[in-house]
Order: structure tokens, then sequence, then C-alpha cells
């Protein structure tokens, strides 16, 4: 199945760590969301440099993702035992703490396959994925292995896909909720750019 924008998202089954850090060795991606929103992102491999900065900043943030009935996913090549063992992991040893979100067990690589984010070197790259409530992938952005991600801006996103299904406007660049969305007609794009193109 091709993994593409405005498609539905691959679903899955595999071990996956939980929160409490009981592991649910048959974690289904569609079930689990049940009409949820998701962030899902790939990470390249535990115990490494960039990713547990990035975990961490996904679950400093996560009280602000269920408010957006958003579950946050993370996934990488290791073992769910792996997991579960940097999760156990203080700072000061570079672990990522008591993370609230649920972290899958690509551990054959199933997954970063059927998304398109295994590289040459067997792990997956620094991509995310953002399906809507009706499992339809609506967002992707991979970085290069040395840039982390800006949680922010998932947030952001998600809050334009709200904000188009609530009004029917389209987000122009670098919209943000409390700002002015804009008609996808002619004359829309006329008004918007008249008011608002000396602020792009």
């Amino acid at each position: 199945m091709e993994i593409f924008v405005g498609k539905s998202a691959c679903d899955f089954t595999a071990p996956a760590v939980l929160p409490k850090n009981n592991i649910n060795e048959k974690f289904n991606l569609k079930h689990e969301l049940d009409g949820r929103k998701a962030v899902l992102f790939f990470y390249p491999l535990n115990f490494t440099f960039v990713c547990p900065t990035e975990i961490i900043a996904f679950n400093n943030r996560y009280g602000e993702f269920l408010k957006r009935n958003t579950e946050v996913i993370g996934i990488s090549v290791d073992s769910h035992f792996c997991h579960k063992a940097w999760k156990l992991t203080p700072y000061n040893k570079g672990g990522i703490g008591d993370i609230q979100f649920p972290l899958v067990s690509d551990i054959n690589k199933d997954i970063s396959k059927t998304y398109n984010v295994l590289n040459q070197d067997g792990v997956a790259v620094r991509a995310t994925f953002i399906i809507d409530q009706e499992f339809v992938l609506r967002h992707v952005t991979i970085n290069d292995l040395s840039i982390g991600r800006n949680v922010e801006e998932s947030l952001r996103i998600i809050d334009a896909i709200d904000f188009h299904k609530k009004y029917g406007d389209v987000c122009p660049a670098g919209w943000t909720p409390g700002t002015e969305g804009m008609e996808a007609t002619s004359d829309g794009v006329c008004h918007y750019l008249t008011s608002n193109a000396e602020k792009l």
C-alpha cells in the first residue's frame, strides 16, 4: 500500500511499551486510536543523541496533544525490551524517564518499510506522520538524522487540521490559532493577500 498524504494511513500490529511500562505484544494502531488523531513519529535508535531530546519534548507537551484528542506514538527498530530499559534509565544516564505515550517496537522493520522511512543503515529516519480522526494521513515531514523535530509545529499542524474541518477555510503560510484563515476561491485569496501580504 502506498503511503501518501490524503490517503488512508497504514495500520499495523506490533509489540509496544505502554505508559506504565507494561507491554502490549499486539499493539494495533487503528484499534488504539479508536477515532482519535495521531502523531506517529519514527526515530533511529534508543540510547542515542538527538532522539531522547525529541521524545522528552513530545512528553513534556503530551497534555497539549491530549487536549486536541491526539495520541502520540513513537517507533524505532529497537526491541520492546530495549524501549523499556531506556524508559527505566534516568536522564543523567542518557535515559528518557517516565514517558506517557506508547513506544512501538519495529524490530522486524516491516512498519518502517511500509511507511518508506528505512534508511540504508537499517534504521528509521526522523519522520513524522500526522493522521486525522478518519485515519487519513494529513502531514508528513522527514528530517536528516542530525536535525531534531519541532514539537510545536506538530501541534500547529493539528490545530490547522481542526480549523479546516470546523470552518472549511484553508490555512495560509504561517497560520496559527487565532489568525485569519482563507476562503479557497479566487476572491478569497485576493481578499486575504490585500490584508496580509506584507505580514507573510
